[in-house]
């Protein structure tokens, strides 16, 4: 018989993460009567799925507490052993009408192989157990997203302060229960808080730092963030902008769901603070900072997970030449209501990131090139187009160029296609052609196992294994969007 969904649906990309929920929370609920009667409490649950399969294997995705009344059963032991290899969390067995008690041999089988078994009795539907765990996920999500927001008020209050660097690492480590260090392209400790690990992690992070570095691979471009695991140790390192080759490391004994945009707030927060700001003062870049994450209601998170904050990029040269002091950087960046200003080190051409979205206007006796309006997860994209802008206007001779959004011409039309290709070939070289072929299939179909799997003929867990493998070869997080979309890119030039 065929499967029946009975949980929430597998989150979408662009959904925010959900916390999985822990079994022992399902068991404490007296209203739906549940019994562990074989097999470890302690595991997590993504979605709910009932099945009457004699073989659900296929139709697994993997943490799913499958809920079935053993109307196919005939070899326990087969049975449980496939649920284990497809990764299912944990198994509910419901109590009539087929089976009047649990059979002793799918106990034992549980048992035997370290799955969870939860008798359901016969007064409880699976339907009030997967609205159960819906319910659960919401009440995780929520309190998820309120971290999230009161670590975004934490950071921003932070960087106000007089020494903001070592205050957001401080608000950053706290708030992580880790360790936060800022290190320079050489591994050098500029600055840190939080615990300090054994010596063994620091070279382990020292080590997980050169891979971000800008100077690790002069000749080809350095990924913007890393990870590693060391024992029961979590590892992050993160480029931090502003060209001055810092890094963001950190070391952590958890990793929740809502971590990754606690950390992005921090990165966004670092590599304003640590770039030189020439000509703005300490209240001006104070007030910059907080607009940056307070310019929304801070108690709204939508804006905050969905980057609903546009920043746009200039990129300057005087009219006439020659290099630009530090002053006159600063009174561009005045003139245009920033005061993020960055002088660039050959001394010739100031950035400036301005806030909102409105259009840059022309200024007396400077060549401008913006960017179109971007979120703040985006600024590396911006701070691309608000160069090629400026190239534009220093070529055209006209004193302002806009960045051209035209989508007609597609994305590839924005990188000349030598360097589209060498960085396609750099950032794939990993991949064999079976694996790079799997995984722009799958990034074309949206992450679909079972379109994928049907595209190309083969299983949906040999899709799975594959794009797994993937992952771990490029050391990426293939549920994030800034890194589907890079490797979308660099697979459209093969």
């Amino acid at each position: 018989m065929p499967d029946t969904p009975t949980g929430p649906a597998v989150p979408s990309g662009s959904a925010p993460p959900t916390p999985p929920i822990p079994l022992a929370e399902l068991l404490a609920r007296e209203d739906l009567g549940l019994r562990l009667i074989a097999g470890p409490a302690h595991v997590d649950l993504l979605w709910v799925h009932t099945s009457e399969m004699a073989d659900p294997y296929p139709y697994l995705l993997g943490g799913e507490l499958l809920l079935s009344a053993g109307v196919l059963l005939k070899e326990p032991d087969t049975y449980v052993a496939r649920l284990v290899e497809a990764g299912a969390a944990a198994l509910g067995f419901g109590v009539t009408p087929v089976h009047d008690a649990v059979p002793q041999a799918l106990i034992e089988a549980c048992d035997r192989h370290g799955l969870p078994l939860v008798e359901v009795p016969p007064a409880t539907p699976f339907t009030a157990i997967a609205r159960a765990v819906w319910r659960l996920m919401a009440e995780a999500r929520h309190r998820e997203l309120r971290r999230v927001t009161r670590a975004q008020q934490a950071l921003a209050t932070a960087a106000a302060r007089p020494d903001p660097v070592p205050a957001v690492l401080h608000q950053l480590a706290a708030q992580l229960e880790g360790r936060a260090m800022l290190l320079s392209a050489a591994g050098e400790e500029l600055h840190a808080a939080g615990r300090r690990p054994a010596p063994e992690v620091r070279a382990a992070l020292t080590r997980l730092a050169r891979v971000v570095s800008p100077t690790a691979a002069p000749a080809s471009p350095a990924p913007t963030s890393a990870t590693d695991t060391l024992g029961d140790t979590h590892l992050f390192a993160y480029a931090l902008g502003g060209g001055q080759g810092l890094v963001l490391a950190l070391a952590t004994g958890r990793r929740e769901a809502g971590d990754h945009t606690v950390t992005g707030i921090a990165v966004v927060l670092l590599s304003l603070l640590a770039a030189p700001h020439q000509g703005a003062d300490a209240a001006g870049r104070s007030a910059a900072l907080v607009r940056l994450l307070l310019g929304a209601d801070p108690a709204t998170v939508a804006p905050l997970l969905g980057g609903a904050e546009l920043w746009t990029v200039v990129h300057a040269r005087r009219s006439g030449g020659g290099p630009v002091d530090p002053l006159t950087a600063g009174a561009l960046g005045a003139a245009l209501g920033s005061a993020l200003v960055d002088a660039s080190r050959g001394g010739d051409a100031v950035k400036v990131l301005v806030p909102g979205g409105d259009r840059v206007t022309p200024q007396p006796g400077w060549t401008l090139g913006t960017s179109a309006p971007a979120p703040i997860t985006a600024l590396d994209l911006a701070d691309g187009q608000a160069a090629r802008a400026l190239g534009r206007a220093v070529a055209t001779r006209t004193p302002l160029a806009h960045h051209h959004t035209d989508t007609g011409r597609g994305l590839t039309a924005l990188v000349p296609r030598a360097e589209a290709e060498a960085h396609a070939r750099a950032l794939l070289a990993p991949l064999t052609p079976t694996l790079a072929e799997t995984l722009r299939c799958w990034l074309s179909l949206h992450g679909s196992w079972d379109r994928t799997a049907t595209a190309l003929q083969v299983h949906r867990n040999t899709v799975r294994q594959r794009i797994a493998r993937c992952a771990t070869l490029l050391d990426a997080d293939l549920d994030d969007m800034d890194v589907r979309t890079e490797l979308w890119f660099a697979l459209r030039q093969q």
